[in-house]
């Protein structure tokens, strides 16, 4: 696993969470950059063979991102503290969503055949009173093909603009100025990555 910058001092963080407090990004961005290795410690307890170690430290980084937006200097605690709560919470949702989505059924799933050969899928026989059930079926899977590819085709960043940006995976959804302040990068580049993502999913589509 790649090397990060080392913790903060408790009086370090202390400086720094003033900073950010009087309205200071760069101090944000210390904030989450010296705290990286905390994400890269509690993904270790969820790595296995099936998970890519880079996904769970995106996902870790959205975890580590919010507990510094949200964090409270003045209680009790300190950021690691509260951050190691909401990374392990992030990466959490992100696999229970992931062990749902890997157990769903296509419905044309071939099932059997006919008494004439033909291929039967689950799709023919489910009985339905809505004119649009066949359209539904069809939105199912390409909500399942979209997430697929945005986990297989997109880089991590892309990844992580895309989640916030359109709310994938239970993510709040942000403004692409939002996103740009959360990350420490400019509008234009936030709008750039997404455009990016978006073009190469299409091509599925």
């Amino acid at each position: 696993m790649k090397s990060f910058p080392s913790p903060l001092t408790a009086a370090e963080e202390q400086y720094y969470l003033q900073k950010y407090t009087e309205g200071d990004l760069e101090a944000k961005h210390i904030l989450i950059e010296r705290n990286l290795r905390l994400v890269a410690h509690i993904v270790r307890k969820y790595q296995t063979a099936d998970e890519d170690t880079e996904d769970l430290l995106s996902i870790g980084t959205i975890g580590l991102i919010k507990a510094v937006v949200t964090f409270n200097p003045d209680k009790s605690v300190r950021l690691g503290t509260y951050a190691a709560r909401c990374i392990e919470n992030e990466i959490l949702m992100y696999l229970r969503t992931k062990k749902k989505s890997s157990k769903e059924i296509s419905l044309y799933e071939p099932i059997g055949t006919d008494r004439e050969g033909n291929e039967i899928q689950l799709f023919d026989i489910i009985e339905s009173q809505n004119d649009d059930a066949h359209e539904k079926v069809m939105l199912g899977d390409d909500i399942r093909l979209l997430y697929s590819k945005v986990e297989s085709v997109l880089s991590p960043r892309e990844r992580l603009v895309l989640k916030m940006r359109y709310g994938l995976y239970n993510e709040e959804e942000y403004t692409q100025r939002e996103i740009a302040r959360q990350l420490g990068i400019s509008r234009s580049y936030v709008s750039r990555i997404e455009k990016s993502a978006i073009e190469k999913l299409r091509a599925y589509f």
